[in-house]
C-alpha cells in the first residue's frame, strides 16, 4: 500500500500493518494480542479487560499535564464481505488494498477501514513524539459489528477520561452528538424436507450486482433489498402455481442490505415456460423501479437438478412471512430540524436455508425507543404468524445530545479555524457505542467523526484518502485545545 499520497504517512503505516492481521468479528484475538504488544512495546500503560477491549494510556507532553483526560475510541473487528467469484480467508489472508484516484479500495473485499481507519489513527497518535497533547486514553472495542459486546462489556472505571471522540463516523466534515438504538429480530423455520411432488420442474432464480450497503447510514437511499425482491417473485409465482420452495440463500451481515441472492424452487413441469414469461417481466419492472439507486442489476433464471424441497406450509408461510415485512427506511423524525433524519427504520439482512431449517435476521432501529420496540415487535408478530420461532437481541440504547457539551463547542471552533467552513453537526441513524458508553459513564461528553467511507459492509468499500488528513488535523487541533 506504499504510496507518497498516503497522507498522513504514519497513520497509513499503521492501516496497512493492521489489515495483515485477520480481525473479523467475535475472532478478534489476532488483533488484541497485536495491540496489547503495541502498546507494552512502548512502555504504555495497557490493559485488556474480560471482554477482550484493550485500553493503552499515553501521558500527557509537556506543559499539557494539567488537561483532563481525553479518551479516543475506535472498534478493532471488521465486516468480512467479499466477491461471490473470488477465493478469500479472512481468517488468514490481509486485506489486500490498492489507490484509485482519490480513493482506497481493496481487492474483492471489504477494506476493513471500518473502523480500521479509526484504529490506525489512534495508533499514530500513541506512536507520535511531536504531537501536544494531556492525557490520553485509546480504547479499542471488540465485536462491534455483530452485536457491540466490547461496548455491552465494559466495565465501569476501565476508564478514567472526562471526554471521548469516537472515530467510526463516515463523513468527514460532519460531527455526530446523537444515534439510534437498535434490536435484532431472528426467526426459524425447522422442518424435515420431503420430496417434491411428481412431474415437478426445478429452477433457480438469482440476483445480483446491487449496491447494498450499511443498514443504518444508507437505508434512507432507498437501495434494493436483494431478499425483499426475490419475495416479490415467489410470492407471485406461488399466487399461481403450486410452487415449492427447496433452497434461499441471501445476505450475510445482520448490519447490512443484501446486494445479491437465490432460490432454488419447483413447478409443475406445464407451468415453467409461464414461470419465465413472469420473471422477464418482473425483473424489467423492477429494473426500472430502481434505475437510479441500483442501475446494474444482474438477473438470472435457469433450470437445475432436482432435489428435496421444504413442506407446503413451510414453504408458503416462509414466502408470506418475508413479503409482508415492513423494509427499508419507516418515518423520519417529528422534531423539524432533524426532518432529514430517518427516526425508525427496518432492514431484512439474511435468509440462509440448510439442511432442516432456514435462519432469518433482520434489524430494527429507531431515536424513538417506543417505536423501536414497536417495530421490532411488529416484525416478531410477522414471523410468529407465519409459525417461526423468534428470538430478539437485548438491543442497544440510542445516544441523546448533550446541548451543554464543551467537546462540540471545541470541535466546531477548531474546524472552523482550520478549514474556514461550519462543520454539520447531527443525529446519525445507524448506531454507534457512545449510546453504551453513555448507560457506564453518565457524565462522559462524547462526539463522533471521521473520514469520509463509501460502501461499507461490501466489497465496494472504500476510503476518500484527502479526508483522512483532514480528520487528523482536527483531531490534533482538538487535542491542543480542550483544556
Amino acid at each position: 500500500m506504499a504510496n507518497t499520497k498516503l497522507q498522513p504517512a504514519l497513520v497509513f503505516e499503521h492501516f496497512a500493518k493492521i489489515n495483515q492481521i485477520p480481525r473479523p468479528s467475535k475472532r478478534e484475538e489476532k488483533i488484541i494480542k497485536y495491540l496489547e504488544d503495541f502498546g507494552k512495546e512502548r512502555n504504555l500503560l495497557t490493559k485488556v479487560d474480560q471482554t477482550g477491549n484493550v485500553l493503552i494510556s499515553k501521558p500527557a507532553t509537556k506543559g499539557f499535564e494539567k488537561y483532563p483526560t481525553i479518551i479516543l475510541q475506535s472498534h478493532m473487528d471488521m465486516v468480512c464481505d467479499k466477491l461471490v467469484d473470488i477465493e478469500f480467508d479472512f481468517d488468514n489472508d490481509p486485506i489486500q488494498t490498492y489507490v484509485e484516484d482519490e480513493w482506497l479500495h481493496a481487492k474483492g473485499t471489504t477494506l476493513g477501514a471500518d473502523d480500521g481507519i479509526g484504529v490506525a489513527i489512534e495508533l499514530a497518535i500513541l506512536d507520535s513524539n511531536d504531537i501536544e497533547h494531556g492525557p490520553i486514553e485509546c480504547l479499542f472495542t471488540r465485536d462491534e459489528e455483530t452485536g457491540m459486546t466490547g461496548a455491552f462489556g465494559l466495565e465501569s472505571g476501565f476508564m478514567t477520561g472526562k471526554y471521548l471522540i469516537n472515530l467510526d463516523s463516515e463523513d468527514e466534515g460532519q460531527i455526530f452528538v446523537s444515534c439510534a438504538g437498535g434490536i435484532n429480530t431472528s426467526a426459524v423455520f425447522n422442518f424435515e424436507r420431503e420430496d417434491a411432488p411428481n412431474g415437478y420442474f426445478f429452477m433457480e432464480a438469482s440476483l445480483k450486482g446491487l449496491n447494498g450497503g450499511h443498514s443504518g447510514d444508507d437505508i434512507n437511499k432507498k437501495l434494493a433489498n436483494a431478499i425483499k425482491i426475490l419475495s416479490r417473485f415467489l410470492y407471485i409465482e406461488q399466487d399461481k402455481t403450486d410452487l415449492r420452495l427447496a433452497q434461499w440463500n441471501s445476505g450475510k451481515m445482520h448490519n447490512a442490505i443484501p446486494r445479491d441472492g437465490k432460490v432454488i424452487f419447483a413447478v409443475p413441469a406445464n407451468k415453467k415456460e409461464e414461470v419465465k414469461a413472469d420473471w422477464n417481466i418482473f425483473t424489467k419492472g423492477v429494473e426500472e423501479e430502481y434505475h437510479v439507486t441500483d442501475p446494474s442489476m444482474v438477473w438470472n433464471l435457469s433450470s437445475t437438478d432436482a432435489q428435496k424441497v421444504m413442506p407446503k406450509q413451510i414453504s408458503r408461510n416462509l414466502i408470506l412471512a418475508i413479503q409482508a415485512l415492513d423494509n427499508g427506511p419507516l418515518a423520519n423524525c417529528q422534531d423539524e430540524a432533524l426532518a432529514w433524519l430517518v427516526e425508525t427504520s427496518s432492514n431484512i439482512a439474511s435468509v440462509q436455508s440448510s439442511e432442516n431449517k432456514v435462519d432469518i435476521v433482520s434489524s430494527q432501529r429507531s431515536n424513538v425507543i417506543s417505536n423501536l420496540k414497536n417495530m421490532a415487535n411488529t416484525v416478531k408478530a410477522c414471523f410468529e404468524l407465519a409459525g417461526a420461532d423468534v428470538q430478539q437481541s437485548d438491543g442497544y440504547p440510542a445516544w441523546k445530545m448533550n446541548p451543554n457539551s464543551k467537546l462540540v463547542k471545541v470541535a466546531t471552533e477548531e474546524y472552523k479555524k482550520l478549514f474556514n467552513r461550519e462543520p454539520k453537526v447531527l443525529g446519525i441513524h445507524a448506531g454507534l457505542e457512545c449510546g453504551l458508553f453513555s448507560e457506564k459513564y453518565p457524565d462522559l461528553d462524547m462526539i463522533s467523526f471521521g473520514p469520509t467511507l463509501r460502501c461499507v459492509h461490501t466489497p465496494d468499500e472504500r476510503l476518500h484518502i484527502p479526508t483522512v488528513q483532514m480528520v487528523w488535523d482536527h483531531l490534533l487541533a482538538i487535542l491542543k485545545n480542550i483544556d
